[in-house]
């Protein structure tokens, strides 16, 4: 069978709140039978949570659980959540009043993440059992009716209702059966004497006592019992105090002092010499627990203890007197068990969403988180936050379940992955805390153009370079990854000096080589500009521009040339100068020009024929014929001049005239 808990005005209230905000985590509590069959309904989940039946499917609705089996699922066709996993209470819940199971809906594009709580019902599957087969009493019969005796009790794995609520005892004329309910403790039962009994008449009693639990129908479980009549001792020891209670705190160590007990006997001798014990009952040994003096009655812990796995202690003590006969006082025992803050909160991550894209929204759920402590109190009780400086946070859902959230811009160029480290504390005394990272990776989108490291490059090439060769190679970086990072070139056309460019370079657009596809001549040809494109493979592309300038480099391939009125080497040139000239007179001036530039066009003038040496000389940068000294009679009438003119270049190139200097009276 299967119910739903939730009040009216609550569901009324969850799906307005479910309207307003899509987004938003919401809870849904279910409450199921334990044992149901694979495949039982627990309610529909798409009407709940006001889902269309195609979100189920496109959305992926799946189910987010921390228990180890799966123990819910959805049916997508039916919109049901189902039982996926046969459930047994007792294993899942032992000896717990409310027994829940917490999971989480899960709906993506957008995430959303809605708590559910699915209450698990006891069935009444177990029947009572005692753990002893027989169990034997010896009374004596000195005994006066209205004493009592403990008898065992019965154990039921089921819980509330359908554990065990009371006892019944076999018809006889000696005794009754007081059943103690035991408010918040478990139902016990003890034996009253109502008749004084008779050995001689009577030495054992056989009696049948029988468990019975609260179910529909109810389920009992029975045990001999067996009654030895004795007669000897006539006095009872005497606890001073019927119940015993005390606290001991969880982390107590071994050998720890809990308590005295203190009982009497007013007979005398062995009699009256008391000896204590610790009485096991159904499944609970308490000396596994705690260790007791038999003569002094001193009880001291044996072992550690644990809050969370035992919170309380009932435990019946028995006084037995050493007569030949023995009789026995039993009181209780109740050791109350105090908790102390021994454990760190425990971070879970249910679900990553990762790698998350650089452009994700504020608020894009990254991991599920769910945080928990075992302790009890303030012991228990949680704060969870993230530590450092990071783009993330975590967003409450539902008290110890939280969503990692992206908080801040992401660059994957800047940071491409995160460890993000959750810190849990509790607010215990001291606090205790534990940490969990979550390694968070930024997925790459298309944000960034290729970049060249200048906006504008200057290329030098030298005039009478090889066609084809590659005069430079452009880079462009794009800091993106993969295909938003594969990068081609491309020339823009232009026209410089009417030609256009994609006539006389080439790019590639793989590698960025720029081609020539003519051989430059400086003296024609002295600069030029172009523009060149970088573009991603990304999605959209983008891309961006460099702007190139060619500046063609002279290479010394021109001889200098004479300037007129003189010709070159093989021409007649001729100039006359007056016998009476004095030195330092001016003959002639050579001039030549250089179609090269630089240093390839810097000229200087040399007189390369020795004849007439002594006679004449010439400016090195001038080019200007000067005699060197006066005439004499021994000199020529005609002097033959050859003059060299030579560029800078490498190698040097040059040029000659020759000049003939007729002196005349």
């Amino acid at each position: 069978m299967v119910c739903r808990s939730r009040d009216v005005s609550a569901w009324i209230y969850l799906l307005a709140l479910l309207y307003l905000c899509a987004h938003c985590a919401s809870q849904l509590t279910f409450s199921i039978s334990e044992e149901l069959n694979k495949g039982a309904v627990v309610g529909n989940i798409a009407k709940d949570l006001n889902l269309k039946v195609q979100d189920l499917e496109t959305r992926d609705l799946h189910i987010v659980s921390s228990y180890s089996k799966t123990y819910f699922d959805v049916n997508l066709r039916t919109r049901n959540l189902i039982v996926s996993e046969r459930i047994d209470r007792e294993e899942l819940c032992p000896r717990v009043d409310k027994c829940s199971i917490k999971i989480q809906a899960a709906l993506n594009t957008p995430m959303n993440v809605h708590r559910i709580e699915v209450n698990v019902l006891d069935v009444n599957g177990n029947s009572p059992s005692f753990v002893e087969q027989t169990n034997t009493l010896n009374i004596s019969e000195s005994l006066s009716p209205g004493v009592r005796f403990p008898l065992p009790v019965a154990v039921d794995a089921d819980f509330g209702s359908n554990a065990v609520t009371s006892y019944k005892l076999s018809q006889n004329e000696y005794f009754s059966l007081d059943v103690q309910s035991g408010g918040e403790h478990e139902v016990s039962a003890e034996l009253v004497l109502q008749k004084a009994l008779d050995r001689e008449k009577q030495a054992v009693i056989k009696l049948v006592l029988t468990a019975v639990d609260g179910g529909k129908p109810p389920k009992s479980g029975t045990s001999p019992l067996n009654i030895n009549v004795i007669d000897v001792n006539d006095n009872t020891p005497i606890f001073s105090r019927s119940l015993y209670k005390l606290q001991v705190k969880e982390n107590a160590v071994p050998g720890t002092f809990v308590i005295k007990l203190n009982a009497t006997d007013l007979d005398e001798g062995m009699n009256s010499k008391v000896q204590y014990l610790l009485i096991k009952r159904g499944n609970i040994d308490p000396t596994n627990i705690f260790n007791l003096d038999l003569e002094t009655g001193e009880i001291i812990l044996k072992d550690s203890l644990d809050y969370e796995e035992t919170r309380a202690f009932e435990i019946r003590v028995q006084a037995k007197d050493q007569g030949p006969v023995p009789r026995s006082a039993h009181a209780k025992l109740l050791i109350e068990v105090i908790d102390v803050n021994d454990n760190s909160p425990e971070i879970t991550v249910t679900s990553i969403m990762t790698p998350v894209r650089e452009d994700a929204q504020l608020g894009t759920i990254v991991a599920l988180v769910t945080v928990s402590d075992k302790d009890g109190g303030n012991n228990g009780v949680t704060k969870c936050n993230v530590v450092g400086s990071v783009p993330f946070k975590l967003k409450s859902n539902y008290k110890n379940d939280y969503s990692l959230v992206v908080d801040g811009p992401l660059d994957r160029e800047n940071t491409s992955n995160y460890d993000v480290t959750i810190t849990a504390i509790d607010e215990g005394s001291p606090p205790l805390s534990n940490n969990r990272v979550i390694a968070v990776h930024v997925a790459d989108v298309n944000d960034n153009s290729p970049c060249f490291k200048k906006p504008v490059i200057n290329v030098y090439v030298k005039e009478n370079s090889p066609v084809g060769s590659v005069i430079h190679t452009l880079t462009a970086v794009d800091p993106d990854l993969n295909e938003n990072a594969k990068v081609t070139y491309k020339l823009l056309d232009t026209v410089s000096r009417n030609i256009p460019i994609s006539s006389v370079l080439n790019t590639n657009s793989e590698t960025g080589d720029i081609i020539s596809l003519q051989s430059f001549n400086y003296e024609d040809f002295k600069i030029f500009q172009f523009k060149v494109q970088a573009t991603d493979s990304g999605v959209p592309l983008l891309s961006s521009n460099v702007t190139v300038n060619v500046l063609i480099l002279d290479e010394n391939d021109n001889s200098p040339t004479i300037l007129t009125p003189y010709s070159e080497l093989g021409s007649v040139n001729s100039e006359t100068i007056p016998y009476s000239a004095e030195a330092g007179y001016f003959v002639a001036k050579i001039r030549a020009v250089d179609a090269d530039s630089g240093y390839n066009a810097l000229l200087s003038y040399h007189l390369s024929d020795p004849k007439g040496n002594n006679l004449f000389k010439i400016g090195t940068s001038t080019g200007e014929i000067r005699t060197k000294r006066r005439m004499s009679d021994n000199d020529l009438e005609t002097h033959p001049l050859v003059v060299l003119v030579s560029d800078n270049g490498e190698p040097s190139l040059s040029a000659t005239v020759s000049v003939d200097v007729v002196v005349v009276e």
